[in-house]
Protein backbone atom coordinates (compact mmCIF):
# COMPACT_ATOMS: atom_id res chain seq x y z
CA UNK A 1 0.00 0.00 0.00
CA UNK A 2 1.29 3.28 -0.67
CA UNK A 3 1.28 5.63 2.11
CA UNK A 4 2.88 9.05 2.50
CA UNK A 5 4.57 9.55 6.29
CA UNK A 6 5.70 12.69 5.65
CA UNK A 7 4.60 16.50 6.07
CA UNK A 8 5.81 17.66 3.12
CA UNK A 9 4.06 17.79 -0.38
CA UNK A 10 4.91 16.62 -3.93
CA UNK A 11 3.90 18.55 -6.94
CA UNK A 12 4.74 15.37 -9.64
CA UNK A 13 4.50 16.87 -13.12
CA UNK A 14 4.22 14.49 -16.18
CA UNK A 15 6.13 17.20 -18.12
CA UNK A 16 6.29 19.75 -20.86
CA UNK A 17 4.22 22.19 -17.73
CA UNK A 18 2.98 25.43 -19.97
CA UNK A 19 5.85 28.13 -19.16
CA UNK A 20 4.35 31.08 -21.26
CA UNK A 21 0.86 31.11 -20.42
CA UNK A 22 -1.15 30.81 -17.31
CA UNK A 23 1.41 28.60 -15.77
CA UNK A 24 -1.05 26.66 -13.84
CA UNK A 25 0.79 24.22 -12.37
CA UNK A 26 4.33 26.15 -11.69
CA UNK A 27 1.73 28.67 -10.31
CA UNK A 28 -0.02 26.03 -8.06
CA UNK A 29 3.91 24.86 -6.96
CA UNK A 30 4.56 28.48 -5.91
CA UNK A 31 1.63 28.87 -3.78
CA UNK A 32 2.21 25.69 -1.77
CA UNK A 33 5.82 26.74 -1.30
CA UNK A 34 5.04 30.15 0.53
CA UNK A 35 3.13 32.32 -2.46
CA UNK A 36 5.22 35.49 -2.28
CA UNK A 37 7.36 34.38 0.25
CA UNK A 38 8.41 31.12 -1.47
CA UNK A 39 12.25 30.49 -1.26
CA UNK A 40 12.55 28.20 -4.47
CA UNK A 41 15.84 25.98 -5.00
CA UNK A 42 16.25 24.69 -9.07
CA UNK A 43 18.14 21.13 -8.83
CA UNK A 44 19.74 20.84 -12.38
CA UNK A 45 21.42 18.04 -11.62
CA UNK A 46 19.24 16.06 -14.79
CA UNK A 47 20.13 18.38 -17.14
CA UNK A 48 23.45 19.16 -19.07
CA UNK A 49 22.24 22.72 -19.75
CA UNK A 50 21.68 23.74 -16.48
CA UNK A 51 21.94 27.19 -16.87
CA UNK A 52 19.68 27.55 -19.72
CA UNK A 53 17.52 25.37 -17.63
CA UNK A 54 17.79 26.87 -14.69
CA UNK A 55 17.31 30.35 -15.89
CA UNK A 56 14.56 29.80 -17.61
CA UNK A 57 12.62 28.61 -14.26
CA UNK A 58 14.18 31.79 -12.11
CA UNK A 59 12.46 33.66 -14.72
CA UNK A 60 9.41 31.84 -14.30
CA UNK A 61 8.91 31.58 -10.78
CA UNK A 62 10.49 35.44 -10.13
CA UNK A 63 7.55 36.45 -12.41
CA UNK A 64 4.94 34.31 -10.39
CA UNK A 65 6.00 36.56 -7.29
CA UNK A 66 8.36 34.07 -5.60
CA UNK A 67 10.87 36.14 -2.91
CA UNK A 68 13.69 34.24 -3.50
CA UNK A 69 14.65 31.27 -6.56
CA UNK A 70 18.27 30.12 -7.10
CA UNK A 71 20.28 27.36 -9.18
CA UNK A 72 21.77 24.19 -7.05
CA UNK A 73 24.26 22.88 -9.93
CA UNK A 74 25.67 19.34 -8.89
CA UNK A 75 27.67 18.19 -11.92
CA UNK A 76 29.33 15.44 -9.55
CA UNK A 77 28.76 13.90 -5.80
CA UNK A 78 31.11 16.70 -4.62
CA UNK A 79 29.25 19.11 -5.07
CA UNK A 80 26.33 17.62 -3.26
CA UNK A 81 28.34 18.16 -0.37
CA UNK A 82 28.73 22.05 -0.82
CA UNK A 83 27.78 24.56 2.15
CA UNK A 84 26.70 27.08 -0.12
CA UNK A 85 23.88 24.08 -1.20
CA UNK A 86 23.56 22.41 2.05
CA UNK A 87 22.42 26.37 3.14
CA UNK A 88 20.25 26.72 0.16
CA UNK A 89 18.61 23.75 0.73
CA UNK A 90 18.20 24.43 4.75
CA UNK A 91 16.80 28.01 3.79
CA UNK A 92 14.02 26.90 0.79
CA UNK A 93 10.50 26.49 1.55
CA UNK A 94 10.06 24.84 -2.25
CA UNK A 95 12.55 22.88 -3.91
CA UNK A 96 12.32 21.98 -7.94
CA UNK A 97 14.26 18.97 -9.91
CA UNK A 98 14.00 19.91 -13.67
CA UNK A 99 13.54 17.30 -16.30
CA UNK A 100 16.34 15.47 -18.38
CA UNK A 101 17.66 12.33 -17.47
CA UNK A 102 16.40 10.98 -13.91
CA UNK A 103 19.61 8.54 -13.96
CA UNK A 104 21.44 11.79 -13.72
CA UNK A 105 19.27 12.92 -10.49
CA UNK A 106 20.21 9.27 -9.11
CA UNK A 107 23.75 8.76 -9.44
CA UNK A 108 24.58 12.31 -8.51
CA UNK A 109 22.36 12.93 -5.35
CA UNK A 110 21.27 9.77 -3.66
CA UNK A 111 22.65 9.36 -0.22
CA UNK A 112 24.84 12.63 -0.72
CA UNK A 113 24.70 14.80 2.10
CA UNK A 114 21.99 17.10 -0.37
CA UNK A 115 19.68 14.12 -0.12
CA UNK A 116 19.87 13.62 3.41
CA UNK A 117 19.01 17.54 3.54
CA UNK A 118 16.32 17.51 1.38
CA UNK A 119 14.55 14.66 3.00
CA UNK A 120 14.92 16.17 6.67
CA UNK A 121 13.43 19.28 5.26
CA UNK A 122 10.97 17.40 3.44
CA UNK A 123 9.55 15.45 6.59
CA UNK A 124 9.36 19.56 8.23
CA UNK A 125 7.09 20.68 5.63
CA UNK A 126 9.19 21.30 2.71
CA UNK A 127 7.30 21.24 -0.94
CA UNK A 128 9.34 19.58 -3.34
CA UNK A 129 8.65 19.19 -7.06
CA UNK A 130 9.44 17.63 -9.89
CA UNK A 131 9.12 17.50 -13.86
CA UNK A 132 9.41 14.56 -16.09
CA UNK A 133 12.90 13.10 -14.78
CA UNK A 134 12.53 15.28 -11.93
CA UNK A 135 8.95 13.30 -11.38
CA UNK A 136 10.00 9.70 -12.55
CA UNK A 137 12.60 9.86 -9.70
CA UNK A 138 9.62 10.17 -6.79
CA UNK A 139 9.43 6.66 -5.87
CA UNK A 140 11.89 4.43 -4.11
CA UNK A 141 12.12 2.63 -7.23
CA UNK A 142 11.79 4.58 -10.38
CA UNK A 143 11.24 3.81 -14.10
CA UNK A 144 15.08 4.55 -15.56
CA UNK A 145 14.01 3.86 -19.25
CA UNK A 146 11.52 1.90 -21.38
CA UNK A 147 9.74 1.67 -24.43
CA UNK A 148 6.78 3.10 -25.08
CA UNK A 149 3.57 2.28 -27.19
CA UNK A 150 3.87 -1.36 -26.86
CA UNK A 151 2.29 -3.94 -25.13
CA UNK A 152 3.49 -5.31 -21.46
CA UNK A 153 6.22 -7.46 -21.74
CA UNK A 154 9.28 -7.58 -18.64
CA UNK A 155 12.06 -6.58 -21.52
CA UNK A 156 10.35 -2.75 -22.24
CA UNK A 157 11.00 -1.56 -19.07
CA UNK A 158 14.47 -1.07 -16.91
CA UNK A 159 14.06 -0.11 -12.95
CA UNK A 160 16.53 1.18 -10.45
CA UNK A 161 16.85 3.26 -7.16
CA UNK A 162 14.54 6.33 -7.28
CA UNK A 163 14.65 9.16 -4.19
CA UNK A 164 12.04 7.85 -1.96
CA UNK A 165 9.83 10.44 -1.21
CA UNK A 166 6.67 8.48 -2.46
CA UNK A 167 7.64 4.89 -1.70
CA UNK A 168 5.76 1.69 -3.01
CA UNK A 169 4.47 3.29 -6.39
CA UNK A 170 5.75 3.34 -9.85
CA UNK A 171 5.44 6.76 -12.07
CA UNK A 172 5.60 7.29 -15.46
CA UNK A 173 5.78 10.51 -17.15
CA UNK A 174 4.77 11.99 -21.07
CA UNK A 175 2.22 9.12 -20.43
CA UNK A 176 -1.16 9.21 -22.92
CA UNK A 177 1.46 11.59 -25.16
CA UNK A 178 3.97 8.59 -25.47
CA UNK A 179 1.61 5.41 -25.20
CA UNK A 180 3.37 4.35 -21.89
CA UNK A 181 0.51 2.22 -20.21
CA UNK A 182 2.21 -1.14 -21.10
CA UNK A 183 5.84 -0.32 -20.10
CA UNK A 184 4.03 1.09 -16.76
CA UNK A 185 2.61 -2.47 -16.26
CA UNK A 186 5.28 -3.85 -16.91
CA UNK A 187 7.01 -1.77 -14.16
CA UNK A 188 4.42 -3.28 -11.20
CA UNK A 189 4.63 -6.39 -12.02
CA UNK A 190 8.52 -6.58 -11.46
CA UNK A 191 8.19 -5.28 -8.09
CA UNK A 192 6.31 -5.50 -4.91
CA UNK A 193 4.33 -2.29 -5.59
CA UNK A 194 0.55 -1.96 -6.29
CA UNK A 195 -0.08 1.15 -7.78
CA UNK A 196 1.10 3.03 -10.96
CA UNK A 197 0.40 6.47 -11.78
CA UNK A 198 0.82 7.74 -15.23
CA UNK A 199 0.99 11.49 -15.37
CA UNK A 200 0.42 12.89 -18.89
CA UNK A 201 2.02 16.19 -20.02
CA UNK A 202 1.04 19.93 -18.48
CA UNK A 203 -0.32 17.59 -15.87
CA UNK A 204 0.44 17.02 -11.97
CA UNK A 205 -0.54 14.84 -9.19
CA UNK A 206 -0.31 16.98 -5.93
CA UNK A 207 0.45 14.98 -3.18
CA UNK A 208 -0.30 15.68 0.76
CA UNK A 209 -1.70 13.74 3.34
CA UNK A 210 -2.20 10.58 1.58
CA UNK A 211 -4.17 12.11 -0.64
CA UNK A 212 -3.05 13.38 -4.50
CA UNK A 213 -5.16 15.66 -6.47
CA UNK A 214 -4.88 16.18 -10.31
CA UNK A 215 -4.03 19.75 -11.82
CA UNK A 216 -3.73 20.96 -15.30
CA UNK A 217 -5.14 19.90 -19.12
CA UNK A 218 -4.56 16.07 -19.05
CA UNK A 219 -5.31 13.18 -16.80
CA UNK A 220 -3.66 11.14 -14.24
CA UNK A 221 -4.03 7.39 -14.77
CA UNK A 222 -4.09 4.69 -11.79
CA UNK A 223 -3.48 0.90 -12.11
CA UNK A 224 -4.02 -0.43 -9.34
CA UNK A 225 -2.71 -4.48 -9.31
CA UNK A 226 -3.73 -5.11 -5.08
CA UNK A 227 -6.16 -7.24 -5.94
CA UNK A 228 -5.60 -9.04 -9.51
CA UNK A 229 -6.53 -12.41 -9.49
CA UNK A 230 -4.09 -13.73 -11.79
CA UNK A 231 -1.06 -12.67 -13.39
CA UNK A 232 1.63 -14.87 -15.54
CA UNK A 233 4.92 -13.11 -14.15
CA UNK A 234 6.63 -16.18 -13.36
CA UNK A 235 5.98 -18.48 -15.85
CA UNK A 236 7.30 -16.17 -18.55
CA UNK A 237 10.43 -15.11 -20.23
CA UNK A 238 11.49 -11.31 -20.52
CA UNK A 239 10.25 -11.10 -24.38
CA UNK A 240 6.98 -12.92 -23.82
CA UNK A 241 3.39 -11.07 -23.35
CA UNK A 242 2.33 -10.37 -20.13
CA UNK A 243 -0.71 -11.22 -18.78
CA UNK A 244 -2.49 -9.03 -15.67
CA UNK A 245 -6.14 -10.23 -14.34
CA UNK A 246 -8.35 -8.59 -12.16
CA UNK A 247 -6.33 -5.03 -11.98
CA UNK A 248 -7.99 -1.48 -11.58
CA UNK A 249 -7.99 1.20 -13.78
CA UNK A 250 -9.02 4.91 -13.04
CA UNK A 251 -8.88 7.68 -14.94
CA UNK A 252 -8.52 11.14 -13.13
CA UNK A 253 -8.79 14.78 -14.72
CA UNK A 254 -7.96 17.81 -13.27
CA UNK A 255 -9.83 18.22 -9.93
CA UNK A 256 -10.29 14.60 -9.49
CA UNK A 257 -8.36 13.67 -5.83
CA UNK A 258 -7.46 10.17 -4.55
CA UNK A 259 -6.77 8.20 -1.38
CA UNK A 260 -3.56 6.42 -1.79
CA UNK A 261 -4.79 4.54 1.75
CA UNK A 262 -7.50 3.25 0.54
CA UNK A 263 -6.31 2.97 -2.96
CA UNK A 264 -9.55 4.72 -4.52
CA UNK A 265 -10.64 7.92 -6.10
CA UNK A 266 -12.63 10.50 -3.86
CA UNK A 267 -16.12 11.72 -5.00
CA UNK A 268 -17.62 13.63 -2.33
CA UNK A 269 -16.81 16.93 -3.80
CA UNK A 270 -17.76 15.99 -7.22
CA UNK A 271 -20.75 17.34 -8.83
CA UNK A 272 -23.81 14.61 -9.30
CA UNK A 273 -23.64 14.86 -12.51
CA UNK A 274 -20.15 13.92 -12.97
CA UNK A 275 -20.16 11.46 -10.29
CA UNK A 276 -22.71 9.18 -11.55
CA UNK A 277 -21.07 9.75 -14.99
CA UNK A 278 -18.35 8.28 -13.01
CA UNK A 279 -19.72 5.71 -11.74
CA UNK A 280 -21.28 4.18 -14.30
CA UNK A 281 -17.67 4.25 -16.62
CA UNK A 282 -16.18 2.33 -13.52
CA UNK A 283 -18.38 -0.26 -14.01
CA UNK A 284 -17.76 -0.88 -17.19
CA UNK A 285 -13.99 -0.20 -17.18
CA UNK A 286 -12.52 0.46 -14.08
CA UNK A 287 -11.97 -3.60 -13.18
CA UNK A 288 -10.33 -4.17 -16.27
CA UNK A 289 -9.00 -7.55 -15.67
CA UNK A 290 -10.53 -11.22 -16.85
CA UNK A 291 -8.88 -9.73 -20.01
CA UNK A 292 -5.79 -10.33 -21.76
CA UNK A 293 -2.93 -7.32 -22.09
CA UNK A 294 -4.35 -6.55 -25.56
CA UNK A 295 -7.80 -5.65 -23.95
CA UNK A 296 -6.39 -3.78 -21.55
CA UNK A 297 -4.75 -1.25 -23.80
CA UNK A 298 -7.84 -1.48 -26.20
CA UNK A 299 -10.24 -0.08 -23.24
CA UNK A 300 -8.11 2.65 -22.29
CA UNK A 301 -7.68 3.62 -26.57
CA UNK A 302 -11.13 3.34 -26.83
Amino acid sequence: MAQSQTKGQLVIIGGAEDKEGECTILREFVRRAGGTKARIVIMTAATELPREVGENYIRIFERLGAEDVRIVDTESRDDASSSTALEAIDKATGVFFTGGDQSRITDILKDTEIDTKIHKRFQAGLVVGGTSAGAAVMPDVMIVEGDSETNPRMEIVDLGPGMGFLPGVVIDQHFSQRGRLGRLIAALAQQPAVLGFGIDENTAMIVSNDQLEVVGEGSVTVVDDSNITHSNVDEILKDEALAVCGAKLHILPHGYKFDLKTRKPILDNISPATNQSQNNSSDANQTVGQSTEAQLLKQLAT
